[in-house]
């Protein structure tokens, strides 16, 4: 039964349908099952179809909103339980990410935190039009494994390097692994800034976090 269950919540997810997805993981924990079950067997499986069909043309941005909404309703529901049982997800990493100052494009940033989530990241997402203090002293609060640096305007771009050669200065560069993104950069301009790698998309951030932290995708 669990595993009609599992397969009703991927499609949900697939289906872009979060209503359905938040009233499946409900009826799921009515039933006992584990909420790690639910997440690996039903919801990651699911946006893992969403990620690929948005890969290859099949799906787009606002396809891959709605999964993201779904799974975070699921995971609003779940994550309670999780506490209770203390049970905890499979964290790969920790990762703090946020639009850099004079930029409040938030839409690319959130969806990317939203997807990082939905792999088990710990993300603390710090908004748009972020000081570069305030970038330094949440990878030092958190010990972040990933500072994510996002810029859509040209202009802000250059506050990308800023931010690079601040945590050279107070020596966290070699702590923390970094990758930029946003509608201008490029993947030269993130080897001439000295980042650890670009993605041009949410689903190729995720693809990159878990090769920085891990070594494979």
């Amino acid at each position: 039964m669990s595993q009609v269950l599992f397969q009703q919540l991927a499609n949900s997810l697939v289906d872009g349908d979060p209503d359905a997805t938040f009233d499946l993981t409900k009826q799921a924990l009515a039933q006992g099952i584990e909420p790690l079950a639910i997440i690996n067997q039903g919801l990651v499986p699911g946006m893992n179809i969403v990620g690929d069909k948005f890969a290859t043309g099949e799906y787009f941005l606002p396809d891959l909103i709605i999964a993201a909404e779904g799974m975070q309703r699921a995971m609003q529901l779940l994550e309670p339980e999780l506490s209770r049982r203390q049970q905890e997800l499979s964290i790969p990493g920790t990762v703090v990410i946020g639009t850099v100052k004079g930029d409040i494009h938030e839409i690319g940033k959130s969806l990317v935190a939203t997807m990082l989530s939905a792999n088990g990241f710990k993300v603390h997402d710090l908004g748009v039009n972020v000081p570069t203090d305030k970038f330094i002293s949440a990878v030092q609060d958190s010990n972040a494994d990933i500072l994510g640096l996002s810029a859509l305007l040209t202009t802000t771009m250059v506050e990308q390097q800023k931010i690079i050669q601040a945590l050279k200065e107070a020596g966290l560069r070699s702590k923390v692994k970094i990758m930029v993104g946003g509608a201008p950069v490029t993947r030269s301009w993130a080897e001439e800034i000295e980042a650890d790698g670009y993605a041009e998309d949410a689903m190729g951030a995720v693809r990159l976090a878990k090769f920085l932290v891990g070594g494979t995708v």
